[in-house]
């Protein structure tokens, strides 16, 4: 009788990329290859779509142009194409990716001996090509040789804007000022050192200048920044989301470098201090009085030599506009992804930098250095008359009236019994649900009312077991760790916003004392705009490598069992 054939090896399967001539590359999930071309694809391409079977990403232009700043060459992005294809790859593709890559540093800005800026082309054709619109000619001042002009010494950050917008990204090596010294040094009492990840990113970041650095929630972001501001031992600006996280950050400082009490100011609505390292937040940043910025001069409080972004994704609109000015100090971005709701990726890109350091998440998981996480969602029936109700509303009603059916509280009441005795956070966008919420599970809540002590303690309780549920509004997505928290329960979002899913779902990231699991839930109103909004935000984490259960409310126990 005749064996079976054996199966073939793996490097003979065809492979899981499918390369389409519009720049969309299809990853056929089942496959066994599917795991490693996604770790390489997400270093240039972004994801689109993410259903069951085939998840679509795209090659951009800007995301061609962070990876070739990190340090990948066209060969390199092309080669992983080849290496997963199924099939041979559209010579036009080809063509696009190695012309779209090599657009960057064509145009350099550079400072020549005298400390003018000047930018300078490969080639005199782009450089006259630049020249001609209307908003660069008025940033340069005059002409020096054929391939060079000398800029207005004002305009470094508004021109790389500009510039981007054209499609010739400029490569900005004009330098940047030291700052004020002041001694700056991790502390290694205990055995302390920063992880190999984290210390690829600080040397990355210094080797180009100014830049983000991503990192999964709960690996460290700020560790980062610590090593940073050791290795420019010089007076830094550091910007936050919020007061809460200003505290965090001081209290890391105080714990993991050299710094003293007297070297950390806070800078906030409650208090004014400018130290050689200050904390700030972004709302204290952008308060208008008599419509001018109140607070613009803590941008030269001091002779800053670096600038740290905190939640880079999370930058106001209008920091944007000041930080054109100062394009001389050192930035440093950190963020967990750069995603941003806004599109104004390619603001980040010129302004702060870009991407200089990306680890992603499942990588660090596979590390040790992030919990694993299983992430559910929970599908929800309206029932008949609510039914009727969303079917009758107009369209800017009806994603309330799903995010907030009372349907989900049966749900809530489900998960907490199912998982008692872990630390829970149920997390609501609107605030009478979070208040229905938080009687009916006799809980503690916390809004953007609470005040910042209340923060701080209920914060605090959680840490350490004393209250095991709380029930937070948007407040909590950033910046705040809670690494005992193994649950989440996420009952309504900002809409399709990817940026904030991936922020809750770092909430429960820290590594636990505990060994618990962690699970992620979302509860969503099937037929509904909430279930459409939800494949929208859950499109990063599915590039990162996580992927939903669908659990149904009828049978949750049984299923999620």
């Amino acid at each position: 009788m005749n064996s079976a054939p054996a199966p073939a090896p793996v490097s003979a399967i065809p492979g899981p990329l499918i390369v389409q001539s519009d720049r969309t590359v299809l990853l056929e999930v089942a496959h066994p290859l599917a795991e490693d071309a996604r770790h390489d694809l997400a270093v240039f391409a972004e994801l689109e779509r993410a259903p069951e079977h085939i998840h679509t990403y795209r090659i951009t232009r800007l995301g061609l142009w962070n990876a070739r700043a990190a340090g990948h060459a066209a060969d390199d992005m092309m080669a992983t194409l080849e290496k997963y294809s199924k099939f041979p790859i559209p010579q036009s593709v080809s063509v696009d990716i190695a012309e779209t890559v090599a657009r960057y540093g064509r145009l350099v800005i550079e400072r020549d001996d005298e400390g003018v800026l000047t930018l300078t082309a490969t080639d005199s054709a782009v450089l006259a090509e630049i020249a001609r619109a209307k908003k660069i000619a008025n940033l340069l001042f005059e002409k020096r040789g054929d391939n060079s002009f000398v800029m207005q010494p004002w305009a470094r950050g508004e021109l790389k804007q500009e510039l981007l917008k054209l499609g010739w990204p400029a490569e900005d090596l004009a330098g940047y000022t030291p700052g004020t010294p002041h001694e700056i040094a991790l502390d290694h009492s205990g055995g302390f050192a920063l992880r190999e990840y984290q210390d690829h990113a600080v040397a990355n970041f210094f080797e180009h200048g100014s830049g983000v650095v991503v990192l999964p929630c709960g690996a460290g972001k700020t560790l980062v920044g610590a090593g940073a501001m050791a290795t420019s031992k010089t007076t830094t600006l550091i910007l936050v989301t919020n007061i809460v996280s200003a505290r965090q950050w001081r209290a890391e400082l105080l714990k993991r470098t050299t710094l003293t009490e007297d070297d950390i100011g806070e800078y906030s609505g409650q208090l004014k201090e400018i130290k050689p390292v200050t904390i700030a937040t972004y709302q204290i940043l952008t308060a208008r009085r008599k419509g001018e910025y109140a607070h613009l001069a803590l941008l030269d409080a001091l002779d800053w030599g670096l600038v740290i972004y905190d939640e880079v994704h999370l930058l106001p609109a209008p920091v944007f506009k000041l930080t054109a000015d100062l394009q001389a100090r050192r930035r440093l971005g950190l963020t967990a992804t750069l995603v941003r709701e806004d599109g104004r990726e390619g603001d980040v890109f010129s302004l702060i930098g870009p991407k200089r350091f990306d680890a992603p998440w499942k990588e660090i998981e596979a590390q040790g250095f992030i919990s694993p996480a299983s992430c559910f969602e929970v599908r929800i029936d309206l029932p008949h008359q609510e039914r009727l109700e969303y079917a009758a509303s107009a369209d800017d009603a009806r994603y309330r009236l799903a995010a907030s059916a009372p349907a989900k509280l049966d749900v809530v009441r489900q998960l907490v019994a199912k998982h008692e005795g872990e630390r829970i956070l149920i997390i609501g966008q609107y605030l009478d649900q979070i208040d229905e919420l938080a009687e009916a599970l006799d809980a503690p809540q916390l809004t953007g009312a609470t005040s910042v002590d209340d923060r701080e303690r209920l914060y605090q309780e959680f840490r350490d077991g004393t209250t095991k549920i709380l029930v937070v509004s948007k407040v909590a997505n950033f910046s705040v760790d809670l690494p005992e928290a193994t649950v989440a329960i996420q009952v309504s979002g900002s809409y399709g916003s990817r940026q904030e899913e991936a922020q809750r779902l770092g909430r429960l990231l820290r590594p636990k004392e505990s060994g618990l699991p962690a699970n992620f839930y979302t509860l969503v109103t099937r037929d509904t705009v909430d279930q459409d909004f939800a494949q929208n935000r859950q499109r990063f984490l599915a590039e990162q490598g996580y992927s939903y259960t669908i659990l149904d409310a009828h049978s949750l126990d049984a299923a999620a069992a």
